[in-house]
């Protein structure tokens, strides 16, 4: 899509307000929070008659309301009340919204160019621009609010903190997804740049114990990726991708937590060629004979692979939480992958979880009680195979199975939504499905 004038002034205000982000050197948290409830007012009731409607998207005009505009300030406001003793850490994110995010949509339609494998609708310039222009901003408003100098953007510890979280943001504003980036980057990078910190990244040069369990998991997961290739379980760029989250995996948690994802993907594998010729029939079986891409991978292993790296980065007793959410999060995975296959080939009734009408097989957000058993077993074979190797006790495997069967019910919630809406893929959805199980266990553990 092509910038238009219009889109320029818009962005252009966008970028402009992250100045604001300079005060919170001098504020507490509780005028930070005020300074954001006035924005929201004004940016409601004011701004529009002072000629702000100018800045409003067409489909405000048909909403009768700027969205993204009052999402804005409601964003700073969640920032600031979640990590209200780190200012800091608001002041980095605020950046990456305001100039990443900014700058992304004024390069990306500026310049044009290839496109994302993952989302054709946008490119690699704005990609780029916000991984440049959003990572800077976020150094510089960080170290500027800690009241050091400006040249210690460049140091180590504002790095290991600020580029991972920079790039974690940048692939979340250019998922395909009709949610709006004022939400989505604030509330992910909120939550990364709050774990991040947290880690010790000098440990990635100073621990030789990781970089011989990376080297390991990379040997190991190379041979499992070849052979999964040659049984047809995987296609190349999946292969390839599972590659790299195994040696992730590995790095993080060693062969045990290996052992977890291999689980994972054996009973996954398992599932979705039961009874295929069934679900062939139907018109709901999984793509290119069942086997599973790069897609696939990345939606199911990603959020994993980054529990298990942050569980070998952070010091007990978070180490063992961290260790918990990376098997649910993979249980979820587990849970929700033999839901859906067994469900769609020997579901007898098949309904919505949201309004327990009836539907076909294959409906998004739709359950049966042979899915839903199904789902159950994936998710506690992969606890238990965590407990067998001592990432946790046999009592903490049992909430690991429970927050994955949990947690790919509210899949099936999120997904009847999420389908009506138009709020995101199945790939987003699988994603953000490994994220609520990872989040229920670390709960359920917290409440024993």
């Amino acid at each position: 899509m092509a910038l238009t004038s219009g889109e320029l002034k818009r962005k252009l205000v966008h970028v402009g307000v992250g100045a604001f982000a300079l005060l919170l050197r001098y504020l507490t948290w509780p005028e930070a929070a005020a300074m954001a409830v006035g924005a929201f007012l004004f940016n409601w009731q004011v701004l529009p008659r002072l000629g702000g409607r100018a800045l409003w998207r067409e489909n405000d005009h048909g909403a009768g309301y700027p969205i993204g505009i009052l999402l804005y300030p409601l964003s700073v406001l969640a920032l600031v009340l979640a990590l209200r003793e780190e200012r800091w850490m608001v002041a980095a994110v605020w950046g990456l919204l305001a100039v990443g995010d900014g700058m992304a949509s004024i390069v990306g339609q500026a310049v044009g160019g290839p496109r994302l494998p993952w989302n054709p609708r946008k490119g690699w310039a704005g990609f780029l621009a916000f991984v440049a222009c959003g990572g800077v901003a976020a150094a510089l408003l960080s170290v500027w609010t800690l009241e050091m100098p400006l040249r210690a953007a460049a140091s180590p510890w504002i790095l290991t903190v600020v580029v991972p979280v920079t790039l974690l943001c940048a692939l979340v504003e250019s998922v395909p997804t009709t949610l709006d980036d004022n939400l989505t980057v604030p509330l992910v990078g909120g939550v990364a740049i709050a774990l991040v910190s947290r880690a010790d990244l000098t440990i990635f040069f100073g621990d030789p114990t990781l970089a011989r369990r990376a080297a390991l998991g990379l040997a190991i997961n190379v041979g499992i990726a070849a052979l999964a290739y040659l049984a047809h379980s995987i296609d190349v760029a999946g292969a390839l991708s599972a590659v790299v989250i195994g040696t992730v995996i590995t790095a993080g948690l060693g062969l045990p937590g290996l052992a977890v994802m291999i689980a994972f993907f054996v009973v996954g594998t398992a599932v979705t060629k039961l009874g295929y010729r069934v679900k062939a029939q139907r018109g709901i079986a999984q793509e290119k004979g069942g086997a599973r891409g790069w897609r696939n991978a990345w939606a199911n292993g990603g959020v994993p692979a980054v529990l298990a790296l942050m569980a070998a980065l952070v010091p007990e007793p978070q180490a063992l939480l961290f260790t918990v959410a990376y098997a649910a999060a993979v249980a979820t995975a587990a849970a929700d992958t033999c839901s859906s296959e067994v469900g769609k080939a020997y579901g007898r009734r098949t309904f919505l979880i949201t309004t327990l009408r009836p539907v076909p097989p294959g409906t998004e957000g739709a359950v049966s009680l042979e899915g839903t058993l199904g789902g159950m077993l994936g998710g506690f074979i992969v606890a238990a195979v965590g407990a067998s190797l001592g990432l946790f006790s046999w009592p903490v495997a049992g909430l690991v199975g429970l927050a994955g069967l949990l947690g790919s019910l509210a899949e099936s919630v999120v997904g009847t939504v999420a389908e009506r809406e138009g709020w995101m893929g199945n790939d987003a959805l699988n994603a953000l499905n490994t994220a609520m199980g990872a989040g229920l266990a670390v709960l359920l553990v917290r409440l024993t």
